[in-house]
């Protein structure tokens, strides 16, 4: 990660961020396997409004114009006062509960609609279980994950 292609990025969400009429700082957060783009300020939370839709929209576009040529194998992650974090911490417990039902009886269990997004954060968290395997289904934008047993 370079920090020509950091300030690019940055100014790209504060553009676009401005053009919704919004005035909002961003700070860069580096972690293993992506970049946090955190943005705070006076109307954030217009970024969260219909569940964050428009906060994952836009993390879509951001990862689509800063390409998986310019960023290597990590992603760009944007969240707005904490919201994603939560999110995050919510999905990651949802998983592991269904890790236990899945362990305990044998039935595979289920979790979506979800974005790629969060289908690969269900996939990270059941990873470092090594007796569960999981398997995203369906052929739209939105898939379930299913989580099972190792056979």
């Amino acid at each position: 990660m370079t920090s020509e292609l950091d300030d690019r990025v940055v100014d790209f969400i504060q553009n676009v961020t401005n053009a919704m009429g919004l005035s909002l700082d961003v700070s860069v957060e580096e972690t293993p396997d992506h970049l946090r783009l955190n943005l705070t300020g006076d109307g954030a939370d217009a970024l969260l409004r219909r569940n964050g839709d428009a906060l994952d929209a836009l993390q879509v576009i951001v990862n689509t114009v800063f390409g998986r040529d310019a960023r290597g194998d990590r992603h760009y992650l944007v969240d707005a006062m904490g919201f994603r974090k939560t999110k995050d911490a919510e999905l990651q417990q949802m998983a592991k509960t269904m890790m236990d039902k899945a362990r305990a009886t044998g039935v595979p269990q289920e979790i979506g609609p979800l974005n790629p997004y969060a289908r690969r954060l269900v996939h990270l968290t059941v990873a470092e279980d090594d007796q569960l395997t999981t398997e995203s289904i369906g052929d739209a934008f939105l898939k379930t994950v299913v989580i099972s047993r190792k056979i």
